[in-house]
Parts: structure tokens; sequence; C-alpha cells
């Protein structure tokens, strides 16, 4: 190995290491399932590995592998393979205990009620809601990291929110809110 290949890969590793939460959201968000967003996390990181010169010279290397992201999990689609929805998850919170902060517990019982229905959407749906909401991006930004017009970000996003508007599991408030509405505590 030269000296320039181990500086290469020091400076991926470093990369690689800061940047891995991160991505395993992301793609926890588009795949909905962990080890989905694990493999096309590594995935992503493979082919930024590749491309690694091409990649520290662009002029935002996260957006750059965000979009190697968001492409590998396009092909997921194009391949035939959907997402399966979790069966028999639990909510997580039968060992909580009564002293824990209960806006965390209603928070997980948010994001528990969201995740079924973020896989619901369609995928460019869900990319564009990932991009925008989860991982705060402009309209421009996230029309470079799924490769379109901003006019279509704008359109999946609305055409999105309005399914999420409808979903059954959305509209129902959680308990947790419900009984912070009614001046209870448990």
């Amino acid at each position: 190995m030269t000296a320039e290949q181990s500086e290469r890969d020091a400076d991926f590793q470093g990369f690689m290491a800061s940047r891995w939460p991160r991505l395993l959201r992301t793609a926890y968000l588009l795949t909905g399932e962990q080890h989905a967003a694990e493999d096309l996390a590594q995935t992503a990181l493979e082919r930024a590995y590749v491309a690694w010169r091409r990649v520290t010279q662009a002029e935002d290397p996260d957006a750059y592998v965000r979009r190697i992201l968001i492409n590998a999990h396009s092909r997921r689609f194009r391949h035939g393979r959907r997402p399966e929805l979790p069966h028999g998850q639990s909510g997580g919170t039968e060992g909580t205990q009564h002293t824990e902060d209960r806006d965390r517990i209603a928070q997980a019982d948010d994001r528990l009620a969201l995740l079924p229905a973020l896989l619901a959407l369609p995928p460019r749906q869900r990319q564009a809601v990932v991009l925008r909401y989860w991982e705060d991006l402009s309209v421009d930004e996230a029309a470079a990291a799924m490769g379109c017009s901003t006019g279509t970000i704008k359109s999946q996003t609305a055409k999105a929110l309005a399914k999420l508007r409808k979903s059954p599991a959305l509209k129902q408030p959680t308990v947790h809110v419900r009984e912070r509405a009614a001046g209870k505590e448990r």
C-alpha cells in the first residue's frame, strides 16, 4: 500500500465515521427496516469509496454521497424489491418506567405511527419527504439529490403530504397526546 493510498483510506474512514449515523437514519426512513437501512448505507459508502476522488473533488461531498444513497434506494425498486412493513412490532414501551419523560414516550409513539405511513408512500414521494423534512434540505438540494427538477420535488412533496394527512395512523392522536389534552397524568 502506498502512502497516497493509506492517506486516501484514512480520509475515507474519517468521512465514513462522521457521516454513518446520518446516512443510516436517512436510509432507515427510506427503507423502514434496520437491516435494509444498514445494507443501503453500506452500499452507498462502498460506491463512495470506489469514486472517492470524485467525492472529494465535489463541491459538497455530503450531497454527492446522499445522491449515491438515493440512487441505490431507487435501484431497489427498479429490481422489484419492495420494503416490507415490520410485522408484530410493539410500541417498545412495555417495560417503560413511569418516571421516564412522557414526552419522549409520546415522540416514540409518534415515530411508530409515522414509519408505516412513510412506507405506504411511493418511493419518490417518500424520498422527497425524507430529504425535505428529515434531512432539512432545500428544494434545490433535494432536487439535486434525487436528480430531478425542483418542480418535481414540490409536486412529489405536496402529494406525499396530502397522503400523510389522510393516513388513519396519523389522524389518531396517541394515547399520551389525548391524556395531555385531557390534563391527565399517569
